[in-house]
């Protein structure tokens, strides 16, 4: 009996299971499905997707037990004032998401207007340079390094089985786009949103993430019961729906760095509430099938390391510079 492909959907986003991908039994179906919710709304429910529900639930207990130690504790890994280093710890506050304002006056106004009330830590790999970790004493939170680590390096093989679904969706080899994805300069995020008074939000005296896009090829998102995130309706914008956590899933979205590569034939939807990958060095243009006479390339050719770098210093609050994704 076939594999069932898309097995339900919430508020409009499709829930598929990638078993039948990995078995390799019915993969150029379990591609199509995904490309389709990618062109569709932005966003997919993955299911049956290789990463162990319990290694998932161990890293939210790890990332439970880091927000609760003491501010003075977490502030011994401190993030770096530099936009574009964002490793280690940024405190409640610290960080206002914007979408698509370059105007310094208006971005002034907007990030005075009411801080992000979130927190957040983030790694990449080990032996990058570049982007060095920051992490705290292994004597203050022991263990909590190792965890992460194999918790990042568990991540980069789904993003790289999606990346083959995908080059499979576009009917591309399917080792596509994973060549444009060599070096895992990915970034690990954990989040933790502190209780805040519903009539400040009201108010807009404070806010969680407000309503972006993200700006790398793919996030990978990891909800607990709680949930939060919100996905916007691309055929009525403004209008918001929830991304009700489904048990066992992974949220996938395309950033602006897919929808421009594909000439827009992927969307980045607008969400509130990154894994992002990119070899930063590879010079992309439109992708091969989303082009044409009648369709032409709305975008010039970019290295994704040019596309990142000037997107994130304008993302954010002054004092401390930190991408979203």
């Amino acid at each position: 009996m076939a594999q069932q492909i898309k097995v339900g959907d919430v508020n409009g986003i499709p829930i598929i299971s990638l078993a039948a991908f990995l078995d390799a039994s019915n993969k150029q179906v379990t591609a199509d499905a995904m490309l389709d919710s990618f062109k569709t709304i932005g966003f997919v429910y993955l299911v049956d997707h290789g990463l162990p529900k319990e290694k998932i639930a161990r890293m939210f207990e790890w990332s439970k037990k880091f927000f609760a130690l003491p501010m003075e504790t977490k502030m011994l890994a401190p993030h770096p004032p530099s936009g574009t280093h964002h490793r280690g710890y940024s405190p409640p506050g610290k960080e206002k998401v914007v979408q698509h304002v370059y105007d310094d006056k208006e971005l002034a106004k907007i990030r005075a207007k009411a801080p992000d009330v979130k927190e957040s830590f983030e790694i990449g790999r080990e032996e990058d340079a570049a982007m060095t970790n920051i992490w705290l004493p292994e004597d203050v939170f022991p263990g909590f390094k190792e965890a992460s680590l194999e918790f990042f390096w568990a991540c980069r093989e789904i993003e790289l089985t999606i990346l083959r679904a995908l080059s499979l969706g576009l009917h591309l080899e399917e080792s596509f786009l994973e060549k444009f994805h060599t070096a895992p300069d990915n970034q690990l995020r954990l989040l933790h949103y502190p209780s805040v008074r519903v009539d400040d939000l009201e108010r807009e005296e404070v806010a969680r993430i407000g309503a972006h896009s993200d700006f790398g090829s793919i996030t990978l998102l990891m909800q607990d019961d709680v949930g939060g995130l919100e996905v916007e309706n691309p055929h009525n914008p403004g209008e918001f729906t929830p991304a009700t956590p489904v048990e066992g899933a992974i949220i996938v979205n395309a950033g602006d760095f897919l929808m421009r590569w594909s000439n827009d034939m992927i969307k980045s939807t607008i969400h509130r509430g990154g894994m992002t990958p990119d070899d930063y060095s590879r010079t992309v243009d439109c992708l091969p099938g989303t082009f044409s006479e009648k369709i032409p390339k709305k975008y010039d050719p970019i290295s994704s390391g040019q596309y990142i770098m000037s997107r994130l210093p304008r993302r954010i609050k002054p004092a401390l510079l930190v991408s979203d994704t």
